[in-house]
């Protein structure tokens, strides 16, 4: 008897977890988001199906007739926010702003829902983490009450839906989209099918009813976005709220913006009393002091496009181990590694081989790129010969392991900004360009030059150190 062939509705098929992409048969890998071990099987193979031709919502038109207005943005009423979105809240944009727990992402989206409500615009808040009455709390300490900011503790999609009918807001914020689901959809809270309904949802309500919408969003242990990456390619602006929960500095980055740049980075400076937008953050980058200090040195780093002035500071002690530590906070270790190799060898400054070396920056800044490597090399060369840099002087430029400078993007528009914060000395690769008036810039080529900063006597002392230790 000849065996029965199984029909398509047999069949199985896979789907990925990450963005939902089905196939019929399995895969290590899915060709769509390129995420491993994410395909799944599911249940019968897909359907094939047609769609016929069907009446349009709107005639085309030449994109010459097509009216702007109704996509002109909105401020928030947050400065630092509105700089990051490209000017504001465009009617009908949705925004998710992910961040790890405790950062305070709740707090900003509090304070920006009472800001942007006015008697025109209807602000709705829904907690789905919280009760209202903790919600209303924060509220009090922040100062964020409002007559038109409006206030709901839903789970339930449906009901949050109910809330917009009632409400009709111009702005809804939701905390978090992770934790609202569906009765229609079979899942739990947060997973794959359950945050594409809600996410779909909530989108179709705000380009219909041309509502902003703010949506929270979880984070992996890696730093990514929790959920499906569907939901990433659902909205139209992605913001990363980040910050070290030990220190006050809040950043806010674009990840993605269908209404501006990624480019810009917002400042917030999180307190007692809530969050605030910080126009000049340099100066909790920076210690002032009346003498100068061994071991420090001050850099221009490029968040965005926005300069912020910060601190490397670099500490040497005697080791009292064979292997002497390395410990480093706000810098990337192997950068600094390099640092110290390259002053061994093109500086001949051996006394760092044998030394415990700690470095870090001021104010939890993160310093990533590789313009602040000549300030790193400078702080360890201070704290190697005990011998301070001069004062008002900024160090800007790339090293390489040949010991060069090299150039770095944006120094003019660095210069500008340690000018305007009172620096009065720079260092920088050759070849600057335009240099602010009355700032004294010294261009250097190599560590050779860049070391001519210190005291004669500290570089002849720092080798001579170590040859009386052996």
């Amino acid at each position: 008897m000849a065996a029965r062939t199984k029909s398509a509705k047999d069949r199985p098929s896979y789907r990925c977890t990450e963005c939902g992409w089905t196939t019929a048969k399995w895969l290590g890998r899915c060709p769509e988001c390129q995420a491993w071990g994410t395909v799944e099987e599911f249940g019968g193979a897909p359907a094939v199906r047609t769609t016929a031709a069907g009446r349009v919502s709107t005639a085309a038109l030449p994109i010459g007739q097509v009216d702007s207005r109704t996509a002109t943005a909105r401020s928030t009423g947050v400065s630092e926010l509105d700089r990051v979105l490209g000017g504001g809240l465009v009617p009908g944009a949705v925004v998710l702003l992910a961040g790890e727990p405790g950062v305070g992402k709740s707090t900003l989206l509090l304070d920006v829902a009472a800001k942007a409500a006015d008697d025109d615009h209807r602000t709705l808040y829904v907690t789905a983490e919280e009760s209202a009455s903790q919600v209303r709390l924060r509220a009090d300490r922040i100062r964020a009450i409002h007559d038109h900011l409006y206030l709901a503790a839903e789970t339930d999609l449906s009901a949050v839906l109910a809330h917009l009918d009632e409400v009709k807001p111009s702005l809804l914020v939701l905390d978090s989209v992770q934790t609202v689901a569906s009765p229609e959809i079979d899942g739990a809270p947060g997973g794959m099918a359950q945050v594409r309904e809600v996410a779909g949802a909530l989108i179709r309500a705000s380009k219909e009813r041309g509502m902003a919408t703010l949506l929270v969003g979880h984070v992996t242990k890696d730093g990514a976005i929790a959920g499906p990456r569907l939901l990433e390619h659902l909205v139209d602006v992605v913001l990363s709220f980040e910050g070290d929960r030990h220190a006050r500095l809040r950043l806010v980055r674009g990840v993605k913006n269908r209404y501006g740049a990624t480019d810009e980075v917002g400042c917030f400076e999180l307190h007692d009393e809530g969050i605030t937008g910080l126009a000049d953050p340099s100066g909790l980058f920076l210690t002032r002091r009346d003498v100068a200090v061994p071991g420090t040195c001050l850099t221009v780093t490029l968040e965005g496009k926005r300069p912020l002035v910060a601190e490397v500071q670099a500490l040497t002690v005697d080791s009292q181990i064979p292997s002497p530590r390395r410990t480093t906070s706000g810098l990337e270790t192997s950068r600094v590694s390099m640092m110290l190799a390259v002053l061994e060898q093109r500086g001949r400054i051996s006394a760092l081989g044998k030394r415990d070396i700690y470095s870090a920056t001021v104010g939890g800044v993160k310093l990533t790129e590789p313009a602040a490597d000549l300030a790193v090399a400078l702080a360890l060369a201070s704290a190697a010969s005990d011998t301070p840099l001069p004062k008002n002087l900024v160090a800007i430029g790339e090293v390489g392991l040949a010991g060069e400078v090299r150039r770095v993007t944006g120094v003019q528009r660095r210069l500008a900004e340690a000018h305007r914060l009172g620096f009065t000395h720079a260092l920088v690769p050759t070849d600057p360009g335009r240099v602010p008036s009355g700032m004294k810039v010294t261009e250097v080529a190599d560590m050779g030059d860049a070391l001519r900063v210190l005291p004669s006597r500290s570089r002849k002392e720092a080798p001579q150190e170590d040859g009386a230790r052996r």
